[in-house]
C-alpha cells in the first residue's frame, strides 16, 4: 500500500480488510483482536494513527511512533500474547507531518489456523465487516477440523463394520470405471481388496477398517447415515426468477440426497437431464456427454466441486443447489483454502478431502486437478454470458458459485460500443460490458477481469490499462477500477432510449439463451445476417472464428435449430457430409431484424 492508496481507503470506511486505530502512545490491546481476526479470515490492514470522527476516518498521528512500532511487532513476532508468529507487512507515512503505520497481516495457512490470545482457543475472532467478532464453538471446530494434520476423510472408522458398509453396486460401478481409465493397473475384482489397494480400507493391528472417505463414496444408505447425519445434498428446482423469489416460496422439484456420494452424483445427473434444454444422450456408466459441450461442463464441474470439497464433518448445514429459472445457486458448507484468484490459476490447490478428490479424478469425473474453477469460467465465457461469481467466505466457512444465466454483450451493449469512438479487442470490450454490468458503486476487480477467459493478472492489468487510457474506466485502486460516471450515464441513456425486444429465459440449467432477440448470441446473429443460401458448416463456423465442432453445434447451430430459425437440408441424416444450412421463414424475417 503506497501513500496515495491509504488516503483513498481512509476517505471511505472501515470494512472487513481494513481497520484503523488511534495508537498514540501505545498498541491498543484490541488491536490484537484484529491481528486475530484477520489472520484467520482473509488478511487486512491495520492502520495506527487514524481516528473515527463524526463517522469519518481522521489522520491524528501516532505520538510516540519508535515505540508503538517496535512495540507491536516485538509482541507479534513473541509467540506469547498470540499463539502464532505472525509476519506483517510494515508501512511507515508521514502525513500532514503526522505519523501514520500500516501493518498488512496476512491469512494464515490452513494448519496455522486458528490465530487465539493468551493460550485460548476461544479467543479466536473472525473478520466480518467492520468487526472483529470472538469465535462460536461451532466455528472453532470447523477451524480445528481443517487444521487437523490428519484429514477428516482419510481416518478409519472402528466402529463400523467393513463387511456389511459397502455397497456392492456402487463398488463394482466404479471397479468398471477404475479399469476403463486406468487400464495399466492389475484388475483387482475383490471389492474390499480393492478398496484396501486404494486406502478405502485400511489395516489397523491386523484388522481391516473402512475409512470415512469409504464410507461416504461407496457406503449403504444406513452407514452413510451413520457417518453423515444430515443429507449429503439439498437439489431445489425453483421456477422462478432468482429476484421474484423469496424464501416463503414452495420448491417445483425437490429431493434430499441421503444415499453415498457417488449415487448422489448419479441421481443429481438424472435430474439435470429432465430439465436441460437441449435434449442429449449420456454414457449410461461414465453418465458424461462424448462432446462435453460448455453448458454442460459448467454444470458438472460445479456440482462435482460441491460434492468433493464440503466439510462432511459440518453436520449442522448442508450442500445446495438451487435452480432458478435465470441462475443456478451452488452452495457449499467449507470453504475454499485458496482465494478467488488463486481459484483461476491452472495450478494445484489444497483440498479439505484429498481422498474424495482422487477417487472422483481416477475416475476422470472432474477436471485435472486445481482446473475446475477455471474450466466452469472459460466453459460459461464460451456461451457469451455474465461470469459466474464466487462467494469464497473465510470467516463464515461456506463457498458459493453462480452461474448467471444472463447475456453478457447485449444489443445494447453492441450499439453503445459503435458510438465509443475508439476500437477495442474482444477481451477489453468484454471488460467494459463487465464493468457496466455492475450495481453503482462495485469495483471491477483484476479477478473479475481474469473471469473473462484472461489466463494471467498481468494480462489482465493490461486489459484494464488500455480501458483507463480511453477514459473509459476510473482505476480505484492498485486492482479496483469502476465505469466512468459519463460512460455510465451515456450507457444508461442508451438501455433505456432502445425498444425492449428481450423475451424472457426458460428455467433449467443448460439454455441457450445467451442474447437479446429471442435469447441470440451475437454469434447467432452474424449468421442470420449472412445466411442467404445454403451452407455447410465449415461455412458457419469460418463466419464466427469457431474452431471446435462440437462446442459450436452445440453453444451456436443448436439453438438456431431448436428456435427453427434455422434448418437442416437432410434433416433425417443429421450427421452427414452432404448436410447444409439454411434459414426457416421466420429465420429470413430475424435476419431483417439483425439487419437494422
Amino acid at each position: 500500500m503506497n501513500q496515495d492508496e491509504l488516503l483513498a481507503r481512509l476517505n471511505g470506511i472501515e470494512w472487513n480488510d481494513f481497520e484503523c486505530k488511534r495508537a498514540q502512545r501505545g498498541v491498543p490491546e484490541d488491536a490484537y483482536k484484529t491481528v486475530s481476526a484477520f489472520a484467520n479470515t482473509a488478511g487486512g490492514w491495520l492502520v495506527f494513527g487514524v481516528s473515527e470522527v463524526n463517522g469519518l476516518l481522521e489522520v491524528t498521528g501516532v505520538e510516540q511512533p519508535d515505540k508503538v512500532q517496535n512495540d507491536f511487532l516485538a509482541v507479534l513476532r513473541g509467540g506469547q500474547k498470540l499463539n502464532r508468529v505472525i509476519a506483517v507487512e510494515a508501512h511507515r507515512f508521514e502525513i500532514d507531518g503526522k505519523h501514520v503505520f500500516a501493518f498488512h497481516v496476512p491469512e494464515s495457512s490452513r494448519s496455522e489456523k486458528p490465530v487465539y490470545l493468551k493460550g485460548d482457543p476461544r479467543q479466536s475472532y473472525l473478520r466480518r465487516g467492520a468487526g472483529d467478532e470472538q469465535f462460536t464453538q461451532s466455528e472453532l471446530e470447523r477451524f480445528l477440523r481443517d487444521a487437523a494434520q490428519d484429514r477428516y476423510d482419510g481416518v478409519a472408522l472402528a466402529d463400523i463394520p467393513v463387511d456389511q458398509c459397502f455397497d456392492e453396486v456402487t463398488v463394482k460401478w466404479y471397479q468398471a470405471q477404475f479399469a476403463r481409465r486406468n487400464p495399466e493397473h492389475v484388475e483387482i475384482t475383490d471389492p474390499i481388496a480393492f478398496l484396501l489397494n486404494w486406502n478405502f480400507v485400511v489395516e489397523r493391528d491386523g484388522k481391516a477398517l473402512p475409512t470415512r472417505a469409504g464410507v461416504l463414496l461407496f457406503g449403504t444408505g444406513r452407514y452413510v447415515r451413520q457417518v453423515l447425519p444430515r443429507p449429503v445434498l439439498d437439489y431445489q428446482r425453483i421456477d422462478t426468477a432468482f429476484d421474484q423469489w423469496s424464501a416463503e416460496q414452495r420448491w417445483h422439484d425437490r429431493y434430499v440426497f441421503e444415499e453415498n456420494i457417488f449415487q448422489t452424483w448419479q441421481g443429481l445427473v438424472a435430474r439435470y437431464m429432465r430439465v436441460a434444454e437441449h435434449p442429449f444422450s449420456l454414457d449410461p456408466t461414465t453418465l458424461r456427454r462424448n462432446d462435453d459441450p460448455p453448458d454442460y461442463v459448467a454444470f458438472r464441474e460445479a456440482a462435482i466441486n460441491l460434492l468433493i470439497h464440503q466439510d462432511y464433518g459440518d453436520h449442522g448445514r448442508k450442500a445446495s443447489i438451487k435452480l432458478f429459472a435465470d441462475r443456478t445457486v451452488f452452495w457449499n458448507p467449507g470453504d475454499a483454502f485458496a482465494t478467488e484468484a488463486e481459484l483461476l490459476d491452472p495450478t494445484e490447490k489444497e483440498v479439505r478431502n484429498p481422498a474424495i478428490v482422487k477417487a472422483f479424478r481416477r475416475i476422470g469425473l472432474s477436471d485435472q486437478a486445481g482446473t475446475g474453477i477455471r474450466a466452469i469460467f472459460r466453459n460459461w465465457h464460451e456461451l457469451g454470458r455474465t461470469p459466474p461469481r464466487l462467494k469464497n467466505d473465510k470467516a463464515r466457512k461456506n463457498f458459493e458459485l453462480v452461474l448467471i444465466n444472463k447475456p453478457l454483450v447485449t444489443d445494447a451493449m453492441l450499439h453503445f460500443r459503435q458510438t465509443l469512438g475508439t476500437h477495442l479487442t474482444l477481451e477489453q470490450a468484454d471488460a467494459l460490458a463487465l464493468a457496466l454490468s455492475l450495481p453503482e458503486g462495485e469495483a471491477l476487480t483484476l479477478t473479475a477481469i481474469r473471469s473473462l477467459g484472461i489466463s494471467t493478472t498481468q494480462q489482465a492489468r493490461a486489459v484494464a490499462d488500455h480501458l483507463v487510457r480511453q477514459q473509459l474506466l476510473d482505476q480505484l485502486s492498485d486492482t479496483q477500477f469502476q465505469a466512468r460516471e459519463a460512460i455510465r450515464q451515456r450507457f444508461t441513456q442508451e438501455v433505456e432510449t432502445r425498444p425492449t425486444d428481450e423475451v424472457g429465459t426458460k428455467p433449467g440449467p443448460s439454455r441457450d439463451q445467451v442474447g437479446t432477440k429471442l435469447g441470440l448470441s451475437a454469434e447467432q446473429r452474424i449468421l442470420l445476417a449472412q445466411m442467404a443460401d445454403e451452407h455447410d458448416i465449415a461455412t458457419l463456423m469460418a463466419w464466427v472464428g469457431r474452431s471446435n465442432r462440437s462446442k459450436f453445434r452445440e453453444a451456436v447451430l443448436a439453438p438456431l435449430l431448436t428456435l427453427e430459425l434455422v434448418a437442416m437440408t437432410i434433416p433425417d441424416k443429421p450427421n452427414s457430409s452432404k448436410q447444409r444450412y439454411r434459414l426457416t421463414e421466420q429465420g429470413r424475417a430475424m435476419r431483417e431484424e439483425v439487419k437494422e
